[in-house]
C-alpha cells in the first residue's frame, strides 16, 4: 500500500468502476451492468453523490453506496439517505469507517440501514443507530381456490397505471423501472391495494418473496391469499415473508420466525413507524 487511499464521493461518471468492483468483491450474482443501473435510481431527486469510495491512484479499493430520496411525511418533506452497499478490500480495511463517516457526515438526512449485517449492526448502534420491529411472518402461498367476480389481481404495467392515483401513483411511477422491485395490485369492489414485493434468498433458495410495501392494509387484510396464490402460481414463489410492520396483522395460516433480519435507522425527529423499505437498495439491487 505505497499510494494515499483517497476518499471520493461516487459520481455517475464512477459508476462502471464501481460496478465492476462491486461484482467482483461484494456479489457476482448481480452483473456489473445491473450494479451500474442500480447505482443511480430512476426517481427524481437531488443526488448529492452515489456513496462514497475510496482510491489509490486509480485502483478502486472501496465503496460504500447511497441511494437519496426525499419523501413527504405528515406534510413536510423530509430527505432520507439510504445506506446501500459497503465493501472494502480487505488490506484497506482500517480505512472502511472513512466511508461510513463521511456519509453521516452530511446533514439534513434520516439514515436507514435495511440490511446490515455482521459487525455493521453492533458499529451502527454506537453510532446512534436504532432497531426496527422487524416482527415477521413466514406465509405458505397455498394455490388457494379463489374465485370471485369482486376481485382482481392485476401485474401488468399498464393497468397498473390506470387503476393506482394519488401517492401509491407515485411511488409505482418512482419504483416502476427498479431492479428489484415487483408489483401487483388488487382490486375489490373498486377499492385497491397496491403490493410491492422482491424475490428473496434463504440459504441460497430464491424461493421467497419480501413483501415491501402495502398501500391499502385493511383491504390487503381481506384479499392477501389472492396476493400469495399470485406469487405462487404466477412466479412459482413458495413462500413469502411478512414483516407485520408493512402488512399489518399477521396472515394466516403462517409461523413467526425466531430471528428476521434487522434492519436500522438513525433520525432525530421521525418515529419508527415513518421508515419503509422504499426508495432504498431493497427496491434497487436484486442479489
Amino acid at each position: 500500500m505505497t499510494d494515499a487511499v483517497e476518499l471520493h464521493p461516487i459520481t455517475p461518471a464512477d459508476a462502471r468502476a464501481v460496478a465492476e468492483f462491486l461484482h467482483a468483491e461484494l456479489n457476482s450474482r448481480v452483473a456489473s451492468a445491473d450494479w451500474e443501473a442500480a447505482i443511480t435510481p430512476p426517481w427524481s431527486c437531488d443526488q448529492p453523490n452515489h456513496g462514497f469510495l475510496l482510491r489509490t491512484g486509480a485502483r478502486i479499493v472501496g465503496v460504500y453506496l447511497a441511494f437519496y430520496s426525499e419523501r413527504r411525511i405528515e406534510g413536510r418533506p423530509e430527505r432520507f439517505c439510504n445506506l446501500a452497499a459497503w465493501c472494502v478490500l480487505d488490506e484497506y480495511r482500517s480505512y472502511g469507517l472513512r466511508l461510513l463517516n463521511a456519509l453521516l457526515a452530511q446533514k439534513g438526512y434520516h439514515f436507514t440501514d435495511l440490511s446490515p449485517s455482521g459487525n455493521v449492526i453492533a458499529l451502527n448502534t454506537r453510532l446512534k443507530f436504532s432497531h426496527l420491529d422487524v416482527a415477521m411472518a413466514l406465509v405458505p402461498n397455498l394455490p388457494w381456490p379463489l374465485w370471485s367476480w369482486r376481485v382482481r389481481v392485476i401485474s401488468e404495467p399498464l393497468e397498473i397505471e390506470r387503476t393506482l392515483s394519488g401517492r401509491d401513483l407515485e411511488i409505482y411511477r418512482d419504483h416502476a423501472r427498479t431492479a428489484a422491485a415487483r408489483h401487483i395490485v388488487v382490486v375489490e369492489d373498486g377499492a385497491a391495494c397496491y403490493v410491492i414485493f422482491r424475490r428473496t434468498r434463504r440459504k441460497n433458495l430464491p424461493l421467497f418473496a419480501s413483501i415491501l410495501y402495502v398501500g391499502n392494509r385493511d383491504l390487503f387484510r381481506n384479499v392477501a391469499k389472492y396476493v400469495f396464490r399470485h406469487l405462487l402460481l404466477r412466479h412459482g414463489i413458495a413462500a413469502t415473508l411478512a414483516e407485520l410492520r408493512v402488512v399489518g396483522d399477521r396472515p394466516r395460516p403462517s409461523i413467526m420466525l425466531k430471528s428476521p433480519r434487522p434492519k436500522m435507522y438513525r433520525s432525530a425527529s421521525l418515529r419508527p413507524d415513518q421508515i419503509d423499505d422504499l426508495y432504498s437498495e431493497l427496491t434497487c439491487v436484486a442479489w
